[in-house]
């Protein structure tokens, strides 16, 4: 066989413009470089693990001691929290776009007795799952969750807290009251939400675990550290009954973060291989998101959101979003149809713009640790640009005098 040596990989710097994962911020580069060849004991690498385990507790707003975080990206921390689900347990699942119907598609796949899932293996479909489908652009309200749940009553439900397919923000105030009534263990993606919206778990008792990923509202790297949480209860369900995975356990992975029947311990256990690389970025990101302060990002989020959404609401868009990270639009009528064809031109010259991954196809702009005038008002100027390379029309005096308007010398950061 001849052997074929391929040139160095050197990958372009590219605006990271959609809905994930953001630009990783700077400073965790830095820490990630900075980081000294250490193996998974090393006594520093365990230190910043307790210290990430502590400071989760706080960005997440809960005093749950089953909360730290799992190698890997946000589908590593989903897959762990819907370990506690096994084959013939009662689930509804809330799905309003591609990435909570991916959650459910896990669900029935958790919830499949051996012979549903020999029926349809990638495909299953579960008597005891129910799947409630809302459509594209909608939110999952409150009526909805508490009609499903008061007529199916089931163990667990799970909703997106904020559905990235389609940029909508669902109600997680109705679902975990709703949980509550009914004695369901509410189950929650927030890998959108967590370090975006201000907001503290300890407020929804009815969910009993989240899951969210590090390359988004926390500013990290992709494959260092996904964060969970889980309350008494769902730990107390998994004790009794047991997961049919060892690496996503929960039980099993927190006593590598020095959590173990329910306490924190001097000294985690051995369970896998951490890297020290990724324990300082991701140790980094939790340090800046605190020190940052989730009050005032979530404030910028909402005020630059809003005037990246008037702006091409101006170019002739229509936005149909509601999340603050995110805007998701429909190009002017004159446009319609060519969604793939401008997102594909603006990829090619690294602005990283998304289409939906569902129908309908719409255009998604993010602004994940984008949170300042220059980077804002870039985006803009860059989309304006592929809105008239496609034969559009935008006024760019205008466009310039909202920015103007918008930002002045007032907002700077």
């Amino acid at each position: 066989m001849t052997v074929q040596i391929f040139p160095p990989l050197e990958i372009p710097e590219t605006l990271a413009a959609g809905p994930g994962p953001g630009n990783t911020d700077a400073r965790v580069l830095q820490a990630f470089a900075r980081a000294g060849v250490a193996d998974h004991m090393q006594a520093d690498v365990l230190r910043g693990m307790v210290e990430c385990k502590l400071m989760l507790r706080q960005i997440w707003g809960t005093t749950n001691t089953y909360t730290f975080a799992v190698a890997g990206t946000g589908w590593s921390a989903l897959d762990m929290m819907f370990s506690a689900v096994i084959p013939g347990d009662k689930v509804v699942a809330f799905v309003n776009g591609t990435f909570s119907g991916i959650d459910a598609l896990t669900l029935r796949i958790k919830a499949a007795t051996p012979s549903e899932l020999a029926a349809s293996p990638l495909d299953p479909q579960p008597a005891s799952v129910t799947v409630v489908e809302v459509p594209h652009g909608q939110p999952v309200t409150a009526d909805v969750i508490e009609a499903a749940l008061a007529e199916h009553k089931p163990k667990w439900a799970f909703m997106a807290h904020w559905e990235t397919g389609s940029g909508r923000i669902n109600d997680i105030r109705g679902f975990s009251d709703a949980c509550e009534r009914h004695g369901v263990m509410g189950l929650v993606d927030a890998v959108s939400s967590l370090g975006v919206e201000n907001f503290a778990i300890d407020d929804y008792p009815g969910v009993a675990g989240w899951a969210s990923c590090p390359q988004k509202g926390l500013c990290c790297l992709p494959l260092t550290y996904a964060p969970v949480s889980f309350t008494d209860a769902y730990i107390a369900s998994l004790k009794a009954t047991g997961a049919y995975t060892y690496v996503h356990n929960p039980i099993f992975e927190a006593r590598h973060w020095g959590i173990v029947d329910g306490r924190d311990v001097e000294k985690g256990s051995y369970h896998r291989t951490h890297s020290g690389y990724a324990v300082a970025a991701f140790h980094e990101a939790l340090r800046l998101t605190l020190q940052e302060g989730l009050a005032r990002r979530s404030d910028a989020y909402r005020r630059h959101e809003q005037v990246l959404r008037d702006a091409v609401t101006e170019m002739g868009c229509e936005v149909t979003s509601d999340m603050t990270s995110l805007v998701v639009l429909n190009l002017p009528s004159e446009l319609a149809g060519r969604e793939m064809e401008l997102v594909q031109n603006c990829r090619a010259r690294g602005f990283g713009i998304w289409p939906t991954l569902s129908a309908p196809v719409q255009v998604r702009i993010g602004i994940l640790n984008q949170l300042d005038r220059e980077a804002v008002s870039r985006i803009v100027r860059l989309f304006a640009q592929a809105i008239c390379e496609l034969g559009g029309h935008v006024d760019h005096t205008a466009i310039e005098a909202l920015l103007e308007s918008r930002y002045g010398t007032s907002i700077a950061a």
